[in-house]
């Protein structure tokens, strides 16, 4: 795995919107322009946009060769240190035919992004190089009022180059609804719930390390068999990470896509699992039977660990989790710690 340089202040960062498109929506496009300045002011970084990052949800839409172009021109361009993504969306699949992997792989630099831009992270990873799991533009970096101090904190520590970042579960979360079509309430803070559970340890003592793979679980099933999808050999002794979106999917779909993972043989291969913090806690004990009941009683696995609750993908506040990073796990502690990222 090829790990890109790490930002510092003063880089030129360019913004892609590799599915939904509605960071150029006259309705969304002051939360666009929120997230640009928070990465320019709270950052220090130079922000541009691609040429069609902000052409609206219907051409975006029309034009998955064009997303892809400008993946592939802000790799290309040598002033440009690091993507970030607009936001996730449905359709990540649709640029798969137009990416070139040499391109790619020539030109290194930091990727960011998560949920349906597990795509693009499996693509990254196919060409050789680590991203990254964390924040996008109009959610987290548009955060209503200010972005979450937590947030910041594995902004700076993962992106700008500390090394051995520690992380571990946020004191507070989440999941309030602010409508962001309504710019007057840009400044209006979401109500946050104090953390009653912490990180949980469902299986497993002691310390595990290896490099992480995984995403969003929907959109891992939308991809398996596809020419980006890792073969079963790149799934050894790798620790998976999974969450569920905001579709928030059943506890039964939770199982049959678990049931899928071990029939493909993953399972067998891995060395941990870490889980994400559920979407608003719906089905939280029930997604812990899910995995209790597939992975411990039905295929044995009493003993890998599973590390649940953790602060990344569609939790606020999130943590970032590098593709292909090598990292260890503290079961014991409850921490998790970066060391290739």
């Amino acid at each position: 795995m090829i790990v890109p340089e790490k930002l510092k202040k003063g880089d030129k960062v360019a913004i892609v919107s590799l599915s939904n498109g509605m960071g150029g929506d006259k309705e969304f496009v002051h939360r666009y322009e929120l997230g640009k300045k928070r990465l320019e002011e709270d950052f220090g970084l130079k922000v541009i946009a691609m040429p069609n990052a902000l052409k609206g949800s219907d051409y975006v839409y029309s034009h998955p060769k064009k997303r892809a172009e400008d993946l592939m021109m802000a790799f290309k361009d040598k002033s440009i240190k690091g993507i970030f993504t607009m936001i996730g969306g449905d359709d990540s699949l649709r640029i798969i035919p137009y990416i070139d992997y040499n391109i790619i792989k020539n030109n290194p630099k930091i990727f960011i992004g998560y949920s349906d831009t597990t795509v693009t992270n499996f693509i990254l990873y196919k060409a050789g190089l680590m991203s990254y799991y964390g924040p996008a533009v109009l959610s987290e970096f548009a955060e209503n009022g200010k972005m979450h101090n937590y947030t910041k904190k594995y902004i700076n520590e993962t992106l700008f180059g500390k090394e051995n970042v520690v992380i571990t579960s946020s004191l507070e979360w989440t999941n309030d609804r602010i409508d962001w079509t309504d710019k007057t309430k840009n400044n209006v803070l979401r109500k946050m719930q104090s953390e009653t559970h912490g990180y949980e340890i469902l299986q497993g003592t002691g310390i595990i390390e290896g490099e992480l793979l995984g995403g969003c679980l929907e959109v891992m099933q939308m991809i398996i068999g596809t020419d980006i999808w890792s073969n079963i050999e790149e799934w050894d002794n790798k620790i998976l990470f999974i969450e569920t979106s905001e579709g928030k999917p059943s506890p039964d779909e939770v199982i049959y896509a678990l049931r899928h993972l071990v029939a493909l043989g993953i399972i067998d291969r891995i060395k941990g699992i870490i889980v994400g913090k559920p979407k608003g806690e719906t089905y939280y004990e029930e997604y812990k039977e899910a995995f209790h009941k597939v992975i411990n009683i039905e295929s044995g696995k009493k003993d890998l660990p599973i590390l649940y609750n953790v602060n990344f993908g569609h939790s606020a506040p999130m943590c970032i989790l590098p593709y292909g990073g090598f990292i260890k796990i503290d079961l014991d502690k409850k921490i998790i710690i970066l060391e290739k990222h």
